[in-house]
């Protein structure tokens, strides 16, 4: 059982005055953009393979794609690709992707059919490209209560109200007077059972979106929100709801699986996220990836608020004050100087 309990966040508020703590030694984001990867929302296969395939190497400096990919994940691995799904057609994370990377997986010596490719749902895969039994991989949706490991637990001390789906909703289907809405809340959540036991290691993948309630919705959201249940109180824009999606992917559950983050900004968005807003995306052509997940979210999330001051919006760093604080926790670094962007070109 793991809890991301009461006490420890009182222990971290206390400590919110004495300013960030760096991890080690500089990050480093990896970025390479090409105009030709996308044109009216259709991307280029080839073009978008090179892509990643030059971040991988890049990234791990090794000499070809195999073992590029073979140096982040061994033979024994049970190896997940957390996609995003929730932008449905046009801003699912896109297929292409998804394919140079099992595609390097596989050159690496793992069958395709082991390869679990997952999101919380599903619904808007097939019109992004996605074709269950035909791709060679799993294609997996987190089922609604089944699909969550009563043994993997984490607790925190925001309450929230449970709905169908959660592992502790209860209903008594007619049979007895449905609970007030006093009963049927918990400050507990679990871990969808495909993080907790059917993967070992993890290939985050988000797209570039911000999130109307955790300010982006990039790889600390990806891992976080859309693999566990009753998480809806940590979306609330509370400072102890935002602490928690550092603090979540902080359990061993995630942090020691995620190995490699591969952020999808061939198209981004810049408000209304992460569901599908056209009005506020633009073609930006372009991948980024690092070991470190908080850099990569420090990077995206200041590009996206220059979006969003040329759109006159309001700035979202508020409602994303868990990058800051997961370099708190040492789970990498956020501050500019600490980052190294590097642009690796075509």
């Amino acid at each position: 059982m793991r809890n991301v309990a009461l006490v420890l966040f009182c222990a971290i508020a206390s400590g919110f005055g004495q300013g960030a703590q760096p991890a080690a030694t500089p990050s480093i984001v990896y970025a390479v953009r090409d105009p030709a990867a996308i044109k009216g929302y259709k991307t280029n296969p080839r073009v978008v393979r090179a892509m990643v395939n030059r971040l991988v190497l890049a990234a791990t400096g090794q000499p070809d794609v195999a073992r590029a990919w073979g140096s982040l994940v061994s033979p024994s691995d049970k190896i997940g690709i957390k996609i995003s799904a929730a932008g449905g057609e046009l801003f699912t994370t896109h297929h292409d992707v998804v394919d140079a990377i099992v595609d390097g997986l596989v050159a690496a010596g793992h069958p395709r059919g082991s390869i679990i490719v997952w999101d919380r749902s599903l619904g808007g895969i097939k019109g992004a490209g996605y074709r269950t039994g035909v791709d060679g991989y799993q294609l997996k949706a987190i089922a609604p209560h089944t699909g969550y490991d009563p043994k993997a637990v984490l607790s925190a001390p925001l309450i929230g109200k449970l709905i169908w789906g959660d592992l502790d909703y209860r209903s008594y289907e007619g049979k007895m007077p449905l609970l007030s809405d006093s009963e049927n809340t918990s400050n507990v959540s679990h871990f969808s059972k495909i993080i907790s036991t059917e993967v070992t290691k993890i290939i985050n993948v988000p797209v570039m979106s911000s999130s109307e309630m955790n300010g982006i919705a990039g790889c600390i959201y990806n891992v976080t929100i859309p693999n566990i249940d009753n998480w809806r109180r940590f979306a609330q824009g509370s400072r102890f709801g935002a602490e928690s999606l550092a603090e979540i992917y902080g359990d061993p559950i995630i942090a020691k699986k995620v190995v490699f983050n591969l952020m999808d900004g061939l198209v981004a968005q810049y408000a209304g996220g992460p569901q599908s807003q056209p009005n506020y995306a633009v073609h930006h052509a372009t991948l980024y990836a690092s070991k470190d997940p908080v850099a990569l979210d420090a990077v995206a999330l200041r590009r996206l608020e220059e979006w969003r001051v040329r759109a006159s919006l309001p700035p979202i760093g508020r409602t994303a004050a868990y990058i800051d604080f997961a370099t708190q926790l040492g789970l990498g670094n956020s501050a500019p100087n600490r980052i190294e962007v590097r642009n690796i070109g075509r």
